[in-house]
């Protein structure tokens, strides 16, 4: 007998939802699960933000699914049994969960677990899968990072193997326009390749983690998707210069710009002393901001679709 190939799998859905107490309180931190066939589908797994709301991607389609919906302190709940069709977005209708009949300890749900699980995603972002895309939140319910999550969001970034090429791969772009004054050969080249790795670790390390632990600044980009096409562009033009609080609130963003200068003042120490003084200093800045700039737009309008990890919960 010739066996048939299997034809490739139904496009997965989505599914959102809202998870609250009896009384109509948001339970956030709460994990949601599908299972199939008796057994948890791996991979595909959320938790509930701060408000409750959750959306779940890559849900399986074409096949008998529940979804289970758990959390401390609550009884589990578990849904009927639903078939998405392909590329299908369905709200779960309500989910209320009941206080567990018999609770000898009562577990908090600290921002703080929650930033940390969200951050863990937000490592996972990739463009094409290869590209680190960890600056960048989908969630529109992201809590706070704490100085520490910062700092190894920033050391992340930094030792990235894509980060080593990247690197390398614009110290050849440098080194065939001779730029900055360094020698040519070998040792010019890994001269350059060590000034940009610099420019690039001390700009992410003080305008990432350093000044917006200091000001209580969160250094991520956060996508808007919505709204008219001018307002997610000027919304995109305004990163360099406008970043969120930890209180939540808009400000302006002098973790990225003083990280921007103060990189571009510590560049001053190692490179050829023909390209130093001020001028150095505020071209790397404004390189910098243009850098963001374009990589903003790039972020609303095209990268979204482009990177694997991302668990939009809008």
């Amino acid at each position: 007998m010739i066996a048939v190939p299997e034809g490739p799998a139904p496009q997965p859905g989505t599914v959102a939802g809202v998870v609250m107490d009896t009384d109509g309180a948001a339970i956030p931190g709460a994990k949601i699960t599908v299972v199939r066939n008796g057994s948890m589908v791996d991979g595909v797994s959320t938790v509930s933000g701060g408000d409750g709301v959750f959306s779940l991607p890559r849900v399986p389609s074409g096949t008998a699914v529940t979804f289970s919906v758990s959390v401390n302190g609550f009884s589990p709940w578990t849904s009927a049994s639903v078939t998405l069709t392909p590329g299908q977005y369905m709200e779960l209708p309500e989910i209320k969960l009941a206080v567990a009949a018999i609770a000898t300890e009562v577990t908090a749900i600290f921002p703080e677990e929650l930033a940390k699980e969200q951050v863990k995603e937000e490592e996972k972002q990739r463009v094409l899968g290869v590209i680190p895309n960890f600056y960048v939140v989908y969630d529109h319910n992201a809590v706070p990072m704490t100085s520490a999550l910062k700092f190894r969001l920033a050391m992340k970034a930094s030792t990235d193997v894509v980060t080593f090429a990247g690197v390398g791969f614009i110290s050849g772009i440098y080194q065939a326009a001779d730029r900055p004054d360094f020698q040519q050969g070998a040792k010019g080249y890994g001269q350059r390749y060590g000034a940009i790795y610099a420019d690039g670790v001390t700009d992410i390390l003080i305008g990432g983690a350093v000044l917006p632990s200091l000001l209580h600044q969160d250094p991520r980009y956060f996508y808007q998707g919505t709204g008219t096409r001018k307002s997610r562009v000027l919304h995109a033009l305004s990163s360099p210069f406008i970043c969120k609080g930890d209180n939540g609130k808009w400000q302006f963003n002098y973790s990225s710009i003083g990280g921007d200068l103060a990189s571009g003042a510590i560049s001053n120490l190692y490179y050829p002393e023909s390209n130093r003084g001020p001028n150095l200093v505020f071209n790397t800045a404004l390189t910098a901001a243009g850098g963001r700039m374009i990589n903003a737009l790039a972020q609303e309008f095209i990268l979204k679709k482009l990177t694997s990890g991302n668990h939009d919960k809008n």
